[in-house]
């Protein structure tokens, strides 16, 4: 065991700290008492983010974060270990994330609330993204976009507000004209591929699994699929959402069937599955048991894993 004086040490303002050789920064933080946001610990929600101000951590996904963002000494605190000293600064939500203004707000369902926010000029993104949201009482969590950069003026997020917990009671009070702050953009793993253009496109979402989702349908029509695309929404009977919406595309493209799956009707549902090809590309987004419940079910029908693209919807942590 090395004695205290050869030990890494974690710098975070003021406070200094010795820590165990490959420690995870994370963990680290968190142990000394540095309140860090975070929720996957997979490098997916970009909640964890942190800035090296001095040394460098051992970093296991540093694909997670643009050339930029690693430039400019950005990390995500859950990938990383520590192996020297350390000095970081945590994500600041009012000095480091934009300002966005509340344009609209609306009830989709009795529990899930659309957002839409003044889209910063030049913000880029894609179909399928997550973006941290960060609310006035201090409290954040990464939420799918359900908005498409080249047709929409706006940021959509679709709101699941059935929990008590801090985020979604001060969600339910915003109004037209509220600020609030935009953390970080991840990448994530749902997206369209114009590869796909001529196989079958099964699109699978399970509550508001369904924002992500509607986003890349809409970037998979606007590049012209060929293909048949199927899109299955599961739900409680009160909580199914966007169906106008997603008629009118169904209307203006006939190779798009849509589906509205209850939690009731599920096993039926499932149990009578059938791939019309091996070469469907399924997306899949929902909370975890329902995620797991479609790719199990998609494997069995004999769908290839590799041609599964699958993201759950985060728990609440705040």
């Amino acid at each position: 065991m090395l004695p205290l004086s050869e030990l890494p040490k974690l710098s975070v303002g003021a406070q200094q700290w010795s820590v165990a050789p490959d420690s995870n920064l994370l963990d680290a933080l968190l142990g000394a008492g540095v309140a860090v946001p975070y929720s996957c610990r997979a490098g997916s929600c970009h909640s964890c983010l942190v800035r090296c101000l001095r040394g460098e951590p051992q970093d296991a996904k540093p694909t997670a974060l643009s050339a930029e963002q690693r430039a400019a000494g950005w990390r995500l605190a859950c990938q990383c270990q520590i192996v020297d000293d350390l000095q970081i600064e945590v994500y600041d939500r009012v000095r480091h994330g934009l300002p966005a203004r509340v344009e609209a707000c609306d009830w989709l369902s009795p529990d899930v609330l659309r957002l839409r926010l003044h889209a910063p000029p030049g913000w880029q993104y894609r179909a399928g993204q997550q973006l941290m949201l960060c609310l006035d009482n201090g409290v954040a969590r990464p939420y799918y976009l359900a908005s498409l950069a080249e047709e929409d003026p706006w940021l959509e997020f679709h709101l699941e507000c059935r929990q008590d917990d801090a985020f979604s009671a001060a969600a339910r009070q915003l109004r037209v004209g509220d600020s609030l702050r935009l953390g970080e953009l991840a990448d994530g793993a749902l997206h369209y591929d114009a590869d796909w253009q001529l196989q079958p496109l099964w699109l699978m979402a399970a509550g508001t699994g369904l924002a992500p989702l509607y986003g890349v349908l809409r970037e998979a029509l606007r590049q012209g699929h060929q293909g048949t695309i199927r899109l299955i929404h599961l739900a409680r009977p009160d909580q199914h959402y966007l169906n106008a919406a997603l008629q009118a595309l169904a209307d203006g493209h006939p190779q798009l069937q849509i589906e509205y799956w209850k939690m009731a009707d599920l096993p039926a549902a499932l149990a009578e599955l059938r791939l019309a090809s091996r070469q469907t590309q399924a997306l899949i987004c929902g909370c975890p048991a329902s995620v797991e419940r479609f790719t199990r079910r998609l494997y069995l029908a004999g769908l290839p894993r590799n041609q599964m693209i699958a993201e759950t919807l985060l728990a609440s942590t705040d």
